[in-house]
């Protein structure tokens, strides 16, 4: 997968430690039977930060994310690490608020904080007994570990069923000011736009509100990670938080204005390329999908077009047998929630190796199927709709559908 270039930003090595005051670590608690994959991680900041968080729409929520969002309102929008576990969810248990509550109580022991200072997250099997001895038999041997190098083992930490880590940060100015804003994500499976959408913890050293941080997450996730599909599945344990220091030493940003759109735009390339990452990844998946939507009347039909067609499980299924039957894509734009003239829409499917025009004006129009079919073949494959009735745009992502998505959901527990 390639990332987009955008003026004035590089990428940068480092993911959740890539900006200045924070370490990270990872480490197996015995969660995960395979005591070489980590199954619990801590992301901690020197100093307090401000910070927001957005959770899954899903009715049956993850107890972490109960007891996260508590913490966040109870410390006034300011967190100063966070403690994630993969392989069990802590969803759907009598004992889940017990359990998270305790594991924040552990963190913030080992670190000396307070345990409403700690954002919580869990991933993995819903309806598993859990019990905080794992957790209380590792937290000082994880706290004792943490570096600024131990980023590496903390987004290895989260992976369940994802084949690759997933790690991004990148470097700017504000005001004069050097500075870095980096995250680390988990997903592979039961991904769906309905925010959020997987585990992704975001870090920065960027002076900021609290109140600036929600509003550009929530801006910036409605056009990223809410327009990302893998299998029609929205979580009961999606989160994002992001967390600023304040350490690059910039002007505090408590309005919008020019730095925070540097802000926001900074946000929004960490978040874009982890969506993106998360789609190539999706379980079993060979092809790594993005519809982009253009002249639509406005957003919002951009991004329910867009995630239309993406959330098409039959689209996916042709994607992976490499067959340009854009029906698919005209049917799924068809059953959008959003109000067009479909007869004014133009297709064309595109890969590195070239474009082709599959429809115009809502109707189809002949084209090579062995030219189609060698577009087809390669990894990332681009769908590209022209609404031809306005000059909005938005773009979603997500992956083929493939047998080893059977296999890996038909024995998941296991």
């Amino acid at each position: 997968m390639k990332k987009e270039k955008f003026e004035g930003y590089s990428y940068v090595e480092g993911g959740v430690c890539a900006a200045a005051g924070y370490t990270a670590n990872g480490v197996n608690c015995g969660l995960n039977p395979d005591p070489n994959k980590n199954d619990l991680c801590l992301v901690y900041s020197e100093r307090k930060c401000n910070a927001a968080a957005v959770y899954t729409t899903n009715k049956v929520k993850g107890a972490p994310i109960l007891v996260t969002r508590q913490n966040l309102e109870a410390n006034g929008g300011q967190a100063q690490a966070v403690v994630a576990n993969s392989k069990n969810a802590n969803t759907c248990n009598a004992n889940g608020v017990e359990i998270a509550e305790g594991t924040c109580r552990l963190a913030a022991d080992a670190l000396g904080l307070k345990p409403e200072d700690v954002i919580v997250a869990s991933t993995g099997v819903i309806g598993q007994p859990m019990s905080l001895e794992p957790f209380a038999n590792s937290m000082q041997r994880l706290a004792q570990g943490l570096c600024p190098e131990g980023h590496a083992k903390a987004a290895n930490a989260i992976m369940t069923t994802d084949t690759v880590p997933k790690e991004v940060a990148v470097e700017f100015l504000l005001g004069g000011k050097t500075c870095r804003l980096g995250g680390m994500a988990k997903g592979s499976g039961m991904i769906h736009p309905n925010m959020a959408t997987t585990l992704n913890f975001i870090t920065s050293d960027v002076a900021i509100s609290s109140a600036m941080i929600e509003k550009a997450l929530q801006d910036v996730v409605k056009i990223t990670y809410n327009c990302l599909s893998i299998d029609g599945d929205t979580s009961t344990n999606d989160m994002v938080s992001v967390m600023a220091n304040g350490l690059a030493g910039n002007s505090e940003i408590v309005s919008e204005g020019a730095d925070y759109e540097v802000f926001k735009q900074a946000l929004y390339i960490v978040m874009s390329n982890m969506t993106k990452m998360l789609a190539s990844d999706g379980e079993g998946a060979t092809k790594l999908l993005e519809c982009s939507v253009s002249k639509a009347p406005d957003l919002d039909t951009a991004v329910a077009v867009a995630k239309s067609v993406i959330g098409s499980t039959l689209l996916k299924c042709a994607m992976y047998g490499e067959d340009a039957n854009w029906g698919r894509i005209l049917c799924a734009i068809g059953y959008a929630d959003a109000q067009f003239d479909i007869d004014k829409v133009d297709v064309d499917l595109a890969s590195d190796v070239g474009r082709i025009a599959v429809c115009r004006s809502g109707a189809g129009v002949a084209f090579s199927e062995a030219e189609a079919a060698e577009i087809l073949k390669e990894d990332d494959i681009y769908i590209h709709v022209c609404l031809n009735q306005g000059e909005a745009c938005a773009k979603a992502w997500g992956c083929d559908m493939t047998y080893d998505y059977v296999k890996i959901n038909g024995d998941y527990r296991s």
